[in-house]
């Protein structure tokens, strides 16, 4: 279900702005959990997965930046 009014009203944060800082806050989040199961594959000498969780902790940290660099340009705009 979507909404056709923002609610920027409630949390003071326009809903564009809040989506951003959500999405940089999971892909760290998303970085640091993956570095567990990194440590488990590892453990369990289990390459392929590791490599797997590697990649994709790369691209949680890409897209953190990506967010990052945008949330940046658009606070200061």
């Amino acid at each position: 279900m979507t909404s056709a009014t923002e609610t920027g009203g409630v949390t003071g944060t326009q809903d564009k702005d809040y989506n951003l800082i959500w999405y940089v806050e999971a892909c760290l989040s998303n970085a640091l959990r993956l570095e567990t199961y990194i440590e488990d594959a590892e453990r369990a000498q289990d390459t392929e997965v590791a490599d797997l969780f590697h990649k994709a902790q790369a691209d949680s940290r890409k897209g953190a930046e990506l967010g990052k660099e945008l949330l940046s340009r658009r606070l200061a705009g």
